[in-house]
């Protein structure tokens, strides 16, 4: 230390006892409050005005001693070690919280640390005494030889140097706080060496977010982020939609002070913006566990849960304290309780369909997030024999994560939620034949509930069901075919609507020669799963054996819009279609499998191919026309599903006088001649309409 300040700091340590005994910083500022809205993080901000700290000294003694002030023109009055000055507030109000009320204001120098009262009423800006005095920031040091008394008396301004990396540590909060720094200048720009900035978020001169934003955890170069500013920005983030970065700002102020149950507040909303429900809970549960009073968490814990149809958590969250509840949200908590409970009666007395309905009406009053209501809807489906929609619904369902503790023992249809949705999700992969998938998902509900008696029913069903096919498979592969239809009905027995059970025995009823029952089991398996095409290609070929050709071919051409690639389906049509047309007495011995379209260039092969036996479409095109263009592919896709019929196409350029014998004047015309009579002309026919016609005259 030099000479001078040497001598200062001995000519001031009297004056300073006797100036600022029972002086008080005061310090300036605005709060203001913010409103409240629904999933949105809780706000008020705090109007700094001007980056230059307004510390003044306040005078409170009975001899009206000046009040001194900060200067920022003089780079001698900011020099020393250690100087902190840390401002602690409580609120609870607000949308993204902010919480300000006055308390104390620590002033720490040469890690002497004391407490003043603190006046944020002032106007911000530089302030500069009216009055002789000494200055706010002392650049002295007390020597070794000061009394008590002096040392005492310097609780208003303390004796010491700021430090010299220029910090002054505030926090923006008592309750829960995080720390709050401010930043002295260097004496560039509009601020004099020694002046305080705020808002010390960024690059060393004071004011750059893109240092924290790209992957600063809490501290860029020599500052110390400031925690109230990260979530200022985080707030304006959430408000534009950046919910992401938003929650980024929000994990980098929680990591500087975990106990803020603000922060944690606004982490929910930007998770439940992202659509991360479970955490939000999770982040409200702990905003609440360390304020039990927040009510902004409680409120935003009543949504979620409604939300995701926890109708008793969300009620005991809405009316917390004897707070007067939203109006809006109770009337959509008391509308989805109404309709669950209308879904719970319908499906005791197993009527699917109002299920069905009271499900989507709940979901459609509030509870649009609920897994278990998904699952309900799934179940709901597959006993309407809608296996598809409901294997569908399922995978809407979000990859299961274990409830938070909190309502980890909520119940659904009498049992625990989380084991309801694998209750569900174990009867669907069993009618869908995964049996494996079926037996993890009921031992898992097994598991989480094992006291239900529905769970407990439906496991061993599982269990048994599973046994019969393995057994039925091994008996099949060995030939047994008598004793593998015993071994499927076993199963059958614990699961009546098991359609891969009835079409494992129908295929043991084809081979000892017992077509009906194969049709009977394979009417059942798809009465339960409907495109089930092992089950129709079974019956298709159970009718053709039973010489029942209509219904063969019905049953192949179902299988051909299903399986359009599948040459052996399209072989087994014609061949259908043929012996139908056989059965009918009509003339076949010039069809074959496999035809292409044929073109005619003439009259005498036109004749010719429409007097043959059956039935010839013929497709007059031109060229050079577009709708000719776009119906051609499909013509050559109508020519291989229906192998029985024979297709022409005739380009009236090429060939005016077949167009001019046949008056046709406009393009794309199709006709349809059965036997060499012509029976039906379509002129610019759409796709249904000409499959219509191919199929119903190929019967």
């Amino acid at each position: 230390m030099s000479n001078s300040n040497r001598l200062m700091s001995s000519e001031f340590d009297s004056s300073l006892n006797d100036r600022f005994r029972s002086t008080a910083l005061t310090c300036t500022g605005n709060n203001k409050g913010g409103g409240v809205e629904d999933n949105k993080p809780d706000f008020k901000e705090l109007d700094l005005g001007s980056p230059v700290s307004p510390l003044r000294i306040a005078n409170r003694n009975s001899n009206n001693v000046p009040t001194p002030s900060s200067s920022s023109g003089s780079s001698g009055s900011v020099c020393g070690k250690n100087a902190i000055v840390k401002t602690t507030t409580t609120s609870h109000s607000g949308e993204i919280e902010s919480r300000h009320s006055p308390t104390t204001t620590t002033v720490t120098v040469n890690e002497t640390a004391r407490s003043v009262p603190v006046n944020r009423n002032s106007r911000p800006g530089h302030v500069r005494s009216h009055s002789a005095g000494v200055p706010l920031i002392y650049s002295g040091n007390s020597s070794s030889s000061s009394s008590a008394n002096s040392a005492a008396n310097l609780s208003a301004l303390p004796t010491g140097n700021i430090c010299p990396s220029g910090k002054l540590l505030k926090t923006g909060m008592a309750h829960k706080s995080p720390a709050r720094y401010d930043v002295l200048g260097s004496g560039t720009g509009n601020y004099g060496h020694g002046s305080i900035m705020r808002g010390g978020i960024g690059t060393k001169s004071g004011g750059n977010l893109n240092e924290v934003l790209s992957g600063g955890a809490g501290k860029s170069g020599n500052l110390v982020v400031d925690p109230e500013e990260l979530k200022r920005v985080g707030n304006d983030k959430y408000k534009r939609g950046n919910f992401l970065d938003a929650l980024y700002l929000y994990d980098k102020a929680i990591a500087i002070s975990p106990e803020n149950a603000a922060y944690r507040s606004n982490r929910a909303a930007a998770l439940t913006g992202l659509g991360r429900l479970m955490e939000a809970v999770r982040e409200c549960e702990e905003a609440v566990r360390l304020d039990p009073g927040y009510f902004r968490a409680h409120q935003r814990l009543a949504s979620l849960h409604l939300k995701l149809g926890h109708v008793e958590i969300a009620r005991k969250h809405i009316s917390f304290q004897g707070q007067h509840p939203d109006p809006t949200e109770l009337q959509k908590l008391q509308a989805v309780e109404r309709h669950l409970n209308r879904c719970t009666d319908s499906r005791r007395i197993g009527d699917w369909k109002n299920v069905l309905r009271e499900c989507d009406a709940a979901i459609a009053a509030g509870a649009e997030s609920s897994p278990q209501l998904l699952a309900c809807r799934a179940e709901a489906l597959l006993k309407l024999h809608q296996l598809d929609d409901a294997d569908s619904c399922l995978g809407k369902i979000p990859k299961f994560e274990p409830s938070p503790a909190s309502f980890s023992q909520t119940k659904f249809f009498g049992m625990l939620s989380d084991a309801y949705i694998f209750f569900v999700h174990a009867q669907v992969e069993m009618a869908l034949g995964r049996f494996e998938n079926a037996a993890s998902a009921a031992e898992k509900a097994g598991l989480i509930d094992h006291r239900n008696a529905e769970v407990a029913v439906m496991l061993n069903n599982v269990r048994l069901v599973a046994r019969a096919r393995a057994r039925g498979n091994d008996l099949f592969n060995s030939g047994k075919y008598a004793e593998a239809c015993s071994a499927y009905g076993e199963g059958l027995k614990s699961d009546t609507s098991n359609s891969v059970l009835h079409c494992n025995r129908a295929v043991c009823w084809s081979k000892l020669g017992n077509w009906e029952r194969s049709v009977e089991d394979c009417n059942q398996a798809l009465k339960i799963q409907p495109k089930y095409t092992k089950a129709l290609r079974r019956r298709a070929a159970s009718y053709g054996k039973l010489e029942r050709w209509l219904e063969s071919v019905r049953d192949y051409e179902s299988l051909r819009k299903e399986l359009p690639t599948d040459n052996e389906v399209a072989e087994a049509l014609f061949h259908a279609q043929v012996a139908l047309k056989k059965s009918r007495g009509e003339e076949v011995s010039n069809l074959k499998f496999g035809g292409e379209v044929e073109e005619v260039l003439g009259s005498d092969q036109f004749k010719a191919a429409i007097s043959l036996p059956g039935v010839s479409i013929v497709f007059f095109k031109a060229a050079s026309n577009q709708q000719c263009d776009q119906i051609s592919p499909f013509v050559d896709t109508l020519c291989v599903q229906y192998p029985s019929v024979n297709f022409l196409k005739v380009d009236v350029g090429e060939s005016a006088s077949v167009a001019n014998t046949e008056a046709v004047r406009i393009v794309p015309t199709f006709k349809i001649y059965k036997n060499g009579n012509r029976v039906k002309e379509m002129i610019c026919p759409s796709h249904q309409v000409l499959e219509y016609s191919v199929r119903h005259y190929s019967l």
